[in-house]
């Protein structure tokens, strides 16, 4: 049987891993907060419709 010169736990060089565990940053952007582009599409839509109700009645 072979030696082997790895000592065990770890992850030999041939494999290819880079041998260390690393936290993955959040994506951060626009998609922080989704709930506020959610409220402001809402919002807007909100006022786009209300102009056209509003034009309905002889508003504006």
């Amino acid at each position: 049987m072979a030696m082997s010169l790895t000592p065990p736990g770890e992850t030999p060089p041939a494999e290819g891993s880079i041998g260390e565990v690393h936290r993955q940053p959040a994506d951060g952007g626009i998609w922080e907060h989704p709930r506020f582009w959610a409220g402001l599409i809402l919002l807007g839509s909100i006022f786009f419709a209300a102009y056209f109700i509003g034009r309905i009645f002889g508003y504006g």
